[in-house]
C-alpha cells in the first residue's frame, strides 16, 4: 500500500498544500476549522510527514553522528548519554557508530555520516583521519572532539575539544604506586599513536623521572579491550623479573587484567597491586582488593560536548575560537 501524499491530504481537506505544511509546523496562521478538517484528513488517509522532505525544506535532519571506538564501552555510552540528554531537549536525536578503534573503517564512517547530512558530528577518533576530519569542519559542518585530539602534525587549526587530562591522571596513579614502594611496574596501554595512549604514557614516565627511577616499565600496546588486558597479564607473567604492580590504562583492559589475574590465582594487592585509568565496577566484588582508579566524568563530558554542538549549529558561537576543556581527576581506591 503506497504512503499518502501531502497533495492527497489537501485534496482530502478541501486545502492547499501550504495550509497543510502549515498544521503540520503547528503554525498560528491558520484557521480552527481549516486545522480540524486536515487532521481528519491525516486520520482518514494514515499520512506521515517525510522526514527526508522536511530536513530539505529546513536544511537540517536533527540528526547528529556519533563515532566511537567501542560502543559497548560503559565510558563512551556515559559521554553519548551526556549528550544525548542535552540535544535532546532541542529534537535532535544522535546516529551511533563504531570504529573498532579502526582507522579504515572511521574514515568510512565520517563520509557516511557527510552523506547523511547529520547537522553535527562527535568523534573519538582512532587516529589516521584528522585531515578528512579537518574538511568536514572547514565546510561548515559542526565537529567536537570528544576525548581523543587530533595528530597536530595534520597542519590545520586545532578542533572543538572536550577531553581529560590523560598525563595528569596517568602520573597521579603512578605516583601513588612508586609512593607504596613498586619500582618493577606493568603498563598496560592503548594504541601508542592514539592522543590518549600517547598522552598517558607520558604521564607514567614523568613519575617516574621525577621519583629517580631510570629503567623503562614493562609495557604492553593493547587495543583498549578487555582481550587486551587479558593478554598483556599473561605476556608480564612469561618475564624473569614479573611486575609488583600493573597500571592499567584503561578501564575495559583493566577488567581484563583482573579477569587472568583471578584466573591465575593471584591476589591484589599482595600478590600484585592494580592502578586503573577509570572506575571497574568489578573491583568492589573482590575481596579488600586496595585497587586505585582515576574517577572519570564521562557524562559531565558529554553533557559540555552537547552544550557546545548547540551552540555551533544555532551559530552562536561562530567568531569563537576553537574551544579546548579538560576534565580534572580525583584518584580513589577501593578498599
Amino acid at each position: 500500500m503506497l504512503k499518502a501524499t501531502i497533495k492527497e491530504v489537501a485534496a482530502e481537506a478541501q486545502v492547499s498544500t501550504a495550509t497543510v505544511s502549515r498544521v503540520l509546523n503547528n503554525s498560528s496562521k491558520v484557521s480552527e476549522e481549516a486545522r480540524q478538517r486536515v487532521s481528519a484528513a491525516i486520520a482518514k488517509l494514515n499520512y506521515e510527514p517525510s522526514a527526508i522532505a522536511r530536513s530539505l525544506k529546513q536544511d537540517r535532519t536533527f540528526m547528529i553522528g556519533i563515532i566511537v571506538p567501542d560502543i559497548t564501552n560503559p565510558y563512551f555510552m556515559e559521554i553519548s548519554k551526556g549528550i544525548e540528554d542535552t540535544v535532546g531537549q532541542n529534537g535532535f536525536q544522535l546516529m551511533f557508530c563504531s570504529s573498532d578503534e579502526n582507522t579504515d573503517k572511521e574514515k568510512k564512517l565520517l563520509q557516511l555520516l557527510n552523506e547523511k547530512r547529520v547537522d553535527a558530528v562527535v568523534v573519538a577518533t582512532a587516529g589516521g583521519n584528522g585531515s578528512k576530519i579537518a574538511s568536514m569542519s572547514r565546510s561548515g559542518l559542526p565537529v567536537v572532539l570528544i576525548d581523543r585530539s587530533l595528530e597536530k602534525h595534520d597542519g590545520f587549526k586545532q578542533l572543538d575539544l572536550i577531553a581529560e587530562d590523560n598525563a595528569e591522571g596517568a602520573y597521579m596513579l603512578t605516583k601513588r604506586l612508586l609512593e607504596d614502594g613498586h619500582t618493577s611496574l606493568g603498563v598496560v596501554n592503548g594504541p601508542s599513536w592514539v592522543s590518549t595512549g600517547k598522552e598517558r604514557y607520558d604521564g607514567v614516565l614523568r613519575a617516574m623521572r621525577e621519583s629517580g627511577i631510570e629503567h623503562l616499565p614493562y609495557v604492553f600496546n593493547g587495543d583498549f579491550s578487555v582481550e587486551g588486558g587479558i593478554r598483556a597479564v599473561r605476556r608480564f607473567w612469561q618475564a624473569k623479573q614479573k611486575p609488583t604492580a600493573i597500571i592499567s590504562l584503561n578501564n575495559r583492559m583493566t577488567f581484563g587484567v583482573l579477569i587472568e589475574l583471578i584466573r591465575q590465582g593471584l591476589h591484589i594487592p599482595s600478590d600484585v597491586a592494580i592502578a586503573s585509568f577509570g572506575e571497574v565496577e568489578a573491583g568492589q566484588l573482590l575481596k579488600n582488593p586496595k585497587l586505585y582508579y582515576i574517577d572519570q566524568q564521562p557524562y559531565d563530558m558529554g553533557k559540555r560536548a552537547g552544550e557546545l554542538l548547540l551552540s555551533r549549529m544555532n551559530k552562536q558561537s561562530v567568531s569563537m575560537r576553537s574551544h579546548l576543556e579538560i576534565f580534572r581527576h580525583q584518584l580513589k581506591c577501593f578498599h
